[in-house]
């Protein structure tokens, strides 16, 4: 099993697919993988004005708001998402047609894609105070501290891993990932992928 602490702090910045704007890349697989071969991709973007998404034609994607007021997601002959404070979390396919509107100045997202054909994916928003055991069955976990904290990640193998704000923990290379207790002293906001092949199974499991 790979183990991996990202923090945004220290990534390089891409441009976005349509050259709109600049995205900081947390994570890619295959490593070498660009935005038209990737079978899974994490980033993080800044969205300054409204404005189309990049097409990405049989990408699975969810985004999630770190930062900001939210979004309005605008798409053609279909309800509009949105995305707030409230709502934190939405999920739509990658060719989907899509137009951004700001709700109340710029925003910071988490963007979550998969390739269809290979991996499906959840990404769900966690608020902790105390102790929480996550048990998961998933081929990629990326665990992400998005306020407060420190949350403490801690490994049934004794490994300890400590996120601040900004901070992230990806497992992977491994069907069955140990389990690990989460732990806050302070009130954390985070947010967990869980990010599985196609063929894998059983499916993953919410943390309880």
């Amino acid at each position: 099993m790979a183990i991996r602490l990202i923090d945004r702090r220290q990534l390089r910045q891409t441009p976005w697919k349509n050259g709109a704007g600049l995205t900081l890349e947390l994570a890619i697989a295959p490593a070498t993988a660009g935005l038209d071969n990737f079978e899974w991709r994490i980033s993080s973007a800044q969205v300054a004005g409204s404005g189309d998404f990049s097409c990405f034609a049989g990408i699975d994607r969810s985004l999630a708001l770190l930062a900001g007021a939210g979004l309005r997601l605008q798409r053609t002959q279909v309800e509009p998402l949105l995305v707030t404070t409230q709502a934190p979390v939405v999920a739509f396919a990658g060719e989907q047609t899509i137009h951004a509107e700001l709700l109340d100045g710029p925003i910071t997202d988490l963007n979550i894609m998969t390739r269809r054909t290979d991996w499906t994916h959840r990404l769900q928003q966690l608020h902790l105070l105390g102790r929480q055991r996550l048990n998961s069955t998933a081929d990629v976990l990326f665990i992400y501290c998005h306020s407060g904290g420190p949350l403490h990640c801690n490994l049934s193998s004794g490994e300890q891993y400590p996120l601040m704000p900004g901070q992230g923990l990806l497992l992977e290379d491994q069907a069955n990932l140990p389990a690990l207790e989460l732990q806050a002293s302070q009130y954390v906001s985070a947010y967990l992928a869980w990010l599985n092949r196609v063929t894998s199974w059983p499916q993953t499991q919410a943390p309880h």
